[in-house]
């Protein structure tokens, strides 16, 4: 049966349902252990910074990995590297569940942030491959629907499972799931390894040099800029983690020039569908991330909508990415994806426009809803299509480690992008006589909190006017693409 599933003409979806299915998990574990941090804070006599350490922890585990596995699965194998991350995930979360106390469950979290390094870095290069390079944006489009259904599914389980059980039933629920999930993959995915190098190529050898140059940038970048906002952006700490995060950086691109078989071929940003494309999604996240963290402060704690009807609330744009999402990607391969690029950064720019020159401290809560509807609309037509040019100008045998850069680059903007706009509403909350941060925030303080808001989100839109002029300059409609079939399942150059 197996054997038919590969050779039958549907065995790319074959392929693209057994990933899918790992991304929910992930996903869906991501916002299921948001909703359970209060339990777990309580269950252990915390504070709120200690334990979101979960989080905090689980994520900077997966952006400092996430790009060496993306180039450990194109040298070894994708599935290879795919399951093994699957395995650990499974068992981290087995752990966390039997956690006896806070330290380590943020250990395990941490661990298995190594496993969705893994997993994520892994999983769209082996979609995009099963694909033909006309239907790229398909893929892309598709994986970003069940990102979106994740979305909407993990806060909806989270709550259900530490209702009906308890926290521990969040990471033990990952298990069973998993288990299936691996046996899954085992079967259906292609299983083939990089083939030896043509004549005249370098044998394809792993950079430990450039992975710890970049783990260590990576980390220096995300503590600097997520503590700037609490201990002062010209404090000590700050001032000499940036500059070592400069100086890591600087190294990192100096041994990629010169190591034989980079981690990340540096050169590949000579390409202007590179370059620009990779800087236009930074802008695309930077300019809009934030507003994900700032509005459930301003519906709680201005509007005091209760947290079971701001998970309502924010229902509608997230169906908008997992609707708009696969038409978007269809579009660009078709039609190309300038006008997606610019038209879906542009109506993003126009919502957050909008709700900085109308929010106020008792705006209408269906004003909000749409607004944010269409900036999920506009970041739903923008995404697919933008990274979809990204992966046209890479070989195949490339497309694990850019694929992981791609998320890399969303992972990073994420965190900037709250730390300037949390930044720019605490200054704007002290600036009027207020305590500086979002903890003061309620009704009694709603009008600076708002004025703070309404700054951040023209902030957002002139970053997006930025991306906007980027995937301008990108260019147009691709060139047909070399890479017009899919991978096969034998083995070959860069093949999985």
């Amino acid at each position: 049966m197996i054997s038919a599933i590969k050779a039958s003409a549907n065995y790319k979806w074959w392929v693209f349902s057994t990933i899918a299915i790992g991304t929910f998990l992930s996903v869906v574990d991501h916002g299921s252990v948001l909703v359970a941090l209060p339990s777990i804070e309580s269950h252990f006599g915390s504070n709120l910074p200690s334990v979101q350490w979960i989080v905090v922890g689980y994520a900077l585990a997966i952006s400092v990995l996430i790009l060496p596995m993306g180039r450990l699965g194109d040298i070894v194998g994708r599935k290879q590297v795919y399951i093994g991350g699957m395995v650990i995930f499974v068992v981290a979360a087995g752990l966390a569940g039997v956690s006896p106390n806070l330290g380590s469950l943020i250990a395990a979290k941490i661990f298995q942030g190594v496993g969705s390094a893994m997993v994520q870095s892994s999983g769209i290069a082996m979609v995009i491959s099963a694909f033909p390079g006309t239907e790229r944006g398909k893929a892309l489009g598709t994986h970003l629907s069940v990102v979106g259904v994740g979305a909407i599914a993990g806060p909806a389980i989270g709550g259900l499972l530490v209702s009906a059980f308890d926290w521990r039933a969040v990471f033990f629920a990952n298990v069973p799931f998993g288990i299936i999930t691996i046996a899954i993959s085992m079967l259906v995915l292609p299983l083939a390894k990089p083939g030896p190098p043509a004549e005249g190529e370098a044998r394809q050898r792993f950079d430990w040099g450039g992975a710890v140059l970049s783990g260590l940038a990576l980390l220096g970048f995300l503590l600097v800029v997520g503590n700037g906002d609490r201990v002062g952006w010209t404090s000590w700490f700050i001032t000499l983690g940036a500059v070592a995060t400069v100086l890591l950086g600087a190294a990192f691109i100096w041994w990629e020039l010169r190591f034989e078989s980079p981690m990340l071929d540096m050169r590949l940003f000579k390409r202007k569908l590179v370059s620009f494309g990779v800087a236009a999604g930074w802008f695309s996240f930077l300019g809009s991330s934030a507003a994900r963290f700032m509005m459930p402060f301003y519906l709680q704690r201005v509007l005091e909508f209760g947290p079971r009807d701001v998970g309502l609330l924010l229902i509608p744009p997230a169906l908008c990415l997992v609707v708009v999402g696969p038409l978007s990607g269809r579009l660009s391969d078709r039609f190309g994806w300038w006008g997606l690029t610019v038209g879906g950064l542009s109506l993003s720019a126009a919502a957050w426009f909008v709700m900085a020159t109308t929010l106020t401290e008792s705006s209408p809560v269906l004003l909000i809803v749409i607004l944010l509807m269409f900036q999920s609309t506009g970041t739903a037509l923008f995404n697919s299509p933008n990274n979809s040019s990204i992966l046209s100008a890479v070989d195949r045998a490339q497309y694990g480690v850019v694929s992981a850069l791609t998320q890399l680059v969303r992972n990073s903007a994420n965190v900037t992008s709250i730390a300037i706009a949390t930044t720019v509403v605490v200054a704007t909350m002290g600036a009027r006589g207020l305590e500086p941060s979002l903890d003061a925030v309620s009704p009694d303080v709603a009008d600076a909190f708002v004025a703070g808001l309404r700054w951040a989100f023209w902030m957002m839109g002139g970053l997006l006017l930025v991306g906007i002029s980027l995937a301008a300059l990108r260019g147009g409609r691709p060139k047909p693409a070399q890479e017009s079939r899919p991978e096969s399942v034998a083995a070959g150059p860069a093949s999985d």
